[in-house]
């Protein structure tokens, strides 16, 4: 009988240490992986490949769109996907809608003042006509 309590009392404090134990363990490897998780980040922030200046040609168009204005945004160098995320970003900056085509940016309205402004500071050599 007493062995049988003792046998149980072991078992208790061992599972008791045990929680413990890996509490204790994945605090410490909490900590552990959240500088790791900052140190991935900063490495993702460096390989990520920076724009090229571009020049770019800022018009006023209103041809085909039923006298509606549209801001057309030209001379854009790189693919077709760097091109969709260029023109994402600049319609999700103005909170405007547009399009992509031919290596054209197409935002809807006359932006043409705020995106000049918007890409000067970003280092773009921009022409507004």
């Amino acid at each position: 009988m007493y062995f049988c309590t003792d046998v149980t009392s072991n078992i208790h404090k061992m599972q008791t240490t045990d929680w413990k134990d890996r509490l204790n363990s994945l605090a410490n490897s909490s900590s552990e992986m959240k500088e790791e998780i900052e140190k991935i980040r900063t490495e993702e922030k460096l390989q990520e490949p920076k724009m090229v200046k571009q020049h770019l040609r800022l018009e006023l168009d209103k041809s085909g769109r039923k006298g509606k204005q549209a801001t057309l945004i030209t001379g854009f160098e790189g693919d077709e996907e760097e091109l969709k995320k260029f023109a994402a970003e600049l319609k999700k900056v103005c909170g405007v809608g547009g399009s992509t085509r031919d290596g054209e940016i197409l935002i809807q309205g006359d932006l043409r003042k705020k995106l000049a402004d918007m890409l000067t500071a970003q280092g773009h050599k921009v022409k507004v006509c």
